[in-house]
């Protein structure tokens, strides 16, 4: 009880000198990261179990212990995070106020470190118990782990600087924190040890890309159920590289005690990156702390051969009309309602010298050897026929329910006997290929491993080429937008998509659909181009989806697809739903700009920009005026729909008198626009149109307003990005009431 009386002493002493120095005495309430009140609300992030570096004895009956040391090796700044282990082996609590730690660099640079949210108010340590106390810092791009020191404390109200250091534990040069290939880590998730380890790596590759497959293998060996957080999965490869991975079936995952679960973590990585040396890295986001927090550091083993996969292999088979050679192009697992949808690509050629109908396909996909899965061919090349060394792309596409796994699957091909090609002399689908009657036989068999239906992902700013014939294109994301609403938020996703054909074509109907770094799917709806788009010229699609209130998109990508209605690409004014979709790939999204422009000129509205000047306010017996000039302008010749797109402008006073707004339809954009060198052309009331603008007009009608123009100083100028309704603030101006601002 003594001791413990020492320490309230010593506590209330130390916060009586912070009221009365300040700023001179180092504050550990701001060096912890501010007020504990909001710990309650942060998510638990788990740290891993990386080795214990050194310990310092603080009292005779207690210890510090140093671990769980990390770096997560990003561009810029660095997030370093540390766990100290308070050990206390005495009669009596002890008090974690009273002492702290630093961290500095071995050549004495200070670095302020943090407690992470969830730790914040872990200041008693029972007596005879441990706790686990976790910090975080930032560092430069060239401060490495063995450079760096931590200094242990005890505040010390008789020091000049109040503190005493009680010892120091330095890095050593031999410090690495990445789990070797064939050895374990042990993750602590929330208290529960779940071990980690890397079963093996499976690797297939493309013309651009290699697409790898890593399986991680976890283990709950403590006694309580643990659930899989929502982690984000890297492949860092030896030149420092880092490329987001996508997790199978982590949605909701729990693991029991005792039980051990596959993760299958898939990517891609471009050919041009060597292949040795690759990381696996586990890193968690603190949407609180608006960082990645790293987990574990896996070294991968050598890559396994893909053996039991057919893709990419040629294989014959002959009819009536000649010899066709059949190639296993991809096989994907997709998301879809409430289903997954099983697809199928295969390619025929015909490598003969004269001219081959298309043949009457069927299939089925046989999972296990043992459970059959009907299937329906989908055409997806604008083909008649087959011309000498000509090849023509198929889909066949069948449902399996979400949660079924599956090891290994096969593709049984079929030509349907004594029926028709099913292709009518323009080329489209004539449905005979879904008819039941008639006997088939089988042509040739495909198999596949589930762990290799990989959809191809590409990484933020590369562009995915689809070559269907009559449907090239070139698909990249541009930007992501969250615009906020009161209890749910949407979530957008600006595609860029360039028709590579040689003639005017409409853009193909997409399939889309964001998924997160926990596996949760959302639906997203696409806005359609209605109209033909030119060869080379590109053409600009909006994404959405509904996503909870808050919810980051850090670790999330978007899937697309060739939309299927019946047995053939969904195309033209079609309006029925889609059935399934085709074709997939994967686009991780690039960071969202939340940066508020502090002007309100050359506002970026993809493909537009706004200028707004010659800025002025008035105010009479009817109430305000709001006036300005504008220059909307197109920067680049892409097609676009801007249905549910609006501008809205704000003037909103700084004390709060007045707020005012009007909204401005996108749909107007391309409505009639000043003709060239006529500037002075005054907008319709209520529109913008591209060009330049003067007199646009708000008014707000007030008579009592005038009462109150001794009291107003500034408002600010306010221009919004909506979508549906929802908006997100991108520009604002602090305007002085009553002046022009040009």
């Amino acid at each position: 009880m003594k001791r413990k009386s020492k320490s309230y002493r010593t506590g209330v002493m130390l916060l009586t000198a912070a009221l009365t120095l300040g700023s001179a005495l180092p504050g550990f309430a701001a060096e912890s990261g501010g007020s504990t009140s909001s710990a309650g609300s942060a998510a638990v992030l788990s740290l891993g179990s990386a080795p214990a570096i050194g310990q310092v004895r603080v009292t005779d009956s207690a210890s510090f212990e140093l671990r769980n040391l990390m770096m997560l090796p990003e561009p810029g700044n660095r997030t370093v995070t540390f766990t100290v282990t308070v050990h206390n082996d005495g009669d009596s609590e002890l008090l974690f106020i009273d002492y702290w730690v630093r961290m500095r660099t071995k050549s004495g640079q200070q670095i302020s470190v943090r407690l992470l949210p969830q730790d914040k108010e872990k200041n008693r340590i029972a007596a005879k118990s441990s706790e686990d106390i976790s910090f975080y810092a930032t560092v430069n791009e060239k401060t490495a782990l063995t450079d760096l020191v931590f200094d242990f404390i005890r505040w010390d109200f008789s020091q000049p600087n109040f503190e005493s250091k009680l010892g120091e534990v330095a890095v050593p040069e031999t410090y690495n924190l990445v789990t070797p290939a064939d050895a374990s880590h042990t993750i602590d998730l929330a208290g529960n040890p779940v071990k980690s380890s890397i079963k093996k790596v499976l690797l297939s590759r493309n013309e651009k890309n290699y697409t790898p497959t890593v399986v991680l293998t976890l283990e709950n060996t403590g006694t309580r159920s643990s659930a899989l957080p929502a982690y984000q999965y890297l492949l860092r490869t030896s030149e420092g590289y880092m490329y987001p991975l996508d997790a199978k079936g982590v949605k909701d995952l729990v693991i029991n005690p005792k039980v051990t679960k596959d993760i299958e973590l898939t990517g891609s990585v471009p050919i041009s990156v060597s292949t040795e040396g690759w990381q696996l890295v586990i890193v968690q986001n603190a949407a609180d702390l608006k960082l990645n927090l790293p987990v574990a550091f896996y070294a991968l083993p050598a890559v396994t051969k893909t053996e039991g996969a057919d893709t990419g292999k040629e294989y014959s088979f002959t009819n009536e009309e000649g010899t066709y050679t059949a190639q296993l192009k991809t096989v994907q697992r997709l998301p879809w309602e409430d289903e997954d949808l099983l697809t199928a690509g295969i390619t025929l050629t015909n490598k003969g010298p004269e001219s081959l109908p298309i043949p009457n396909l069927a299939g089925y996909f046989m999972l296990e050897d043992k459970v059959k899965v009907e299937a329906k061919l989908v055409k997806t090349d604008k083909v008649i026929g087959l011309a000498p060394n000509a090849s023509a792309s198929f889909q066949f596409v069948g449902k399996i329910p979400y949660t079924y796994e599956f090891g290994t699957v096969k593709l049984v091909l079929q030509e349907k006997e004594g029926a028709d090609t099913g292709t009518d002399s323009s080329g489209s689908d004539s449905g005979s290929s879904s008819d039941s009657s008639g006997e088939t036989s089988d042509l040739l068999e495909f198999t596949h491993r589930s762990e290799m239906m990989n959809i191809p992902y590409n990484n933020i700013g590369e562009s995915y080429k689809s070559t269907a014939v009559g449907r090239s294109m070139n698909y990249k994301v541009r930007s992501i937008t969250t615009y906020p609403g009161e209890t749910s938020d949407i979530l957008t996703a600006q595609f860029e998509v360039t028709n590579t054909e040689k003639r005017f074509t409409d853009i193909a109907k997409l399939v889309a659909q964001f998924k997160t770094s926990d596996g949760t799917v959302f639906p997203a709806a696409v806005s359609e181009v209605k109209t033909k788009v030119g060869p080379g010229n590109p053409a600009l699609l909006t994404l959405s989806t509904t996503v909870p209130k808050g919810s980051p998109s850090v670790g999330m990508h978007v899937i697309i697809g060739d939309a299927v209605t019946g047995e053939k690409l969904a195309e033209g004014e079609e309006e029925s739903k889609p059935e399934a979709y085709v074709n997939a790939a994967a686009f991780w999204l690039p960071a969202e700009n939340f940066t508020v422009q502090d002007n309100v000129k050359n506002i970026s509205l993809p493909p537009y920009e706004l200028t707004l000047n010659n800025v002025r306010t008035t105010m009479d017996q009817t109430g305000i005026q709001f006036k300005f000039d504008y220059d909307l302008l197109k920067k680049e010749p892409a097609v676009v729909n801007m249905e549910g797109r609006k501008i809205v402008i704000e003037v909103a006073d700084e004390a709060g008198k007045f707020k005012f707004s009007r909204e401005y339809d996108g749909k107007d954009f391309e409505g009639t626009a000043a003709k060239e060198g006529d500037s002075g052309v005054q907008s319709d009331e209520g529109r913008l149109t591209v060009g330049s603008h003067k007199n646009q007009e708000i008014k707000a009608a007030d008579p009592d307003a005038i009462y109150s123009i001794s009291f107003i100083k500034h408002y600010k100028l306010n221009v919004y990005d909506s979508y549906q309704g929802q908006k997100k603030l991108i520009a604002s101006k602090q305007i002085q009431w009553f002046t022009t601002m040009e």
